[in-house]
């Protein structure tokens, strides 16, 4: 490991008992800033309840840590945005987001779009679909943001256990996104989960970030913010285990298609030979092939949209 990297993980990796909630809370009166809280969503109407109303119990009603917290439903076909507003969320659909642009499928596009409807100059994303639900997550990695002016993006760290296996989730950071990182940005070798969905940053940095519309967001997001504001204005934060629902091989498959072609751009800014992943299923006839294509698309900076400006400058 970089010497560079051993010295971040001694300076810029906490657990979430490290800052308690009482000087969390002080920084954020002396400083004055807000804190946006945004779940994407799509047909989680099991968990977005209880994730909406634990942030609003613990960082809202009893303390004032959260201002607002938006859920962006990009187009759930069950009760999610039904059952996200009665646990308190402001719920926001997608598609009536900057509606000048059709938006494509994708969580980096939810969390693309998000930026605005939302108007914390701190905004943390949580993943939708968590179970047993603490609000360690939010506190945790939106605090280094409150109490330290030199940290721009927090990661979330934690424990993934695959059904009963402890430790044996996160099987595309594993064998892709971390054997990616290791070899083309060692710097960023430090971060135990890369690919996590939990994390919170600085709007004056997300809103100069291009956003994959796809699954890479969370790998193109760490490697643009290293090159953005360096090693040292990223962190982690350790914050116990996280559960949730899992997908299967194929599915893991497409998100690891989508990753690598999100690193392949960065490392070249090349185009892709061939855009596609064919998988085989098995048929009533033998085996047979499904081909998916590989998102291509990313959103500019948010700074270059010209609603986003017009906003700012009201």
């Amino acid at each position: 490991m970089l010497k560079e990297v051993e010295r971040w993980l001694s300076t810029r990796s906490w657990s979430v008992t490290d800052r308690p909630l009482h000087g969390i809370l002080a920084a954020k009166r002396a400083s004055g800033q807000t804190v946006s809280v945004v779940l994407p969503a799509l047909n989680e109407e099991e968990t977005v309840g209880d994730i909406v109303a634990v942030i609003r119990h613990d960082l809202m009603e009893q303390v004032p840590l959260v201002d607002e917290v938006v859920v962006v439903d990009s187009g759930s076909t069950d009760r999610t945005s039904e059952v996200a507003a009665a646990a308190g969320a402001r719920v926001v659909h997608r598609d009536d987001i900057l509606p000048r642009l059709p938006a494509v499928p994708g969580k980096g596009e939810v969390l693309w779009r998000s930026l605005l409807v939302t108007t914390g100059d701190i905004v943390c994303f949580i993943d939708a679909d968590l179970k047993e639900f603490s609000s360690d997550f939010v506190s945790g990695i939106v605090g280094p943001l409150l109490t330290d002016p030199g940290v721009d993006l927090v990661k979330a760290m934690y424990d993934r256990p695959l059904g009963a296996a402890a430790g044996q989730g996160g099987r595309v950071t594993e064998l892709m996104a971390r054997p990616l990182l290791n070899m083309h940005w060692p710097q960023l070798a430090g971060f135990v989960q890369p690919l996590g969905g939990e994390y919170a940053a600085r709007r004056s940095l997300l809103e100069r970030l291009p956003f994959p519309v796809g699954y890479g967001i969370e790998l193109g997001m760490l490697v643009d913010a290293l090159h953005l504001v360096g090693l040292d204005a990223l962190a982690q934060v350790d914050v116990g285990v996280r559960k949730h629902r899992h997908q299967d091989g194929q599915a893991l498959g497409r998100m690891s298609a989508a990753i690598y072609r999100t690193a392949q751009l960065r490392l070249a800014r090349g185009h892709l030979i061939r855009p596609v992943l064919t998988q085989f299923e098995r048929g009533a006839e033998g085996f047979e092939p499904r081909t998916y294509s590989v998102d291509l698309e990313e959103r500019p900076p948010m700074v270059e949209i010209a609603e986003y400006v017009e906003r700012k400058a009201a």
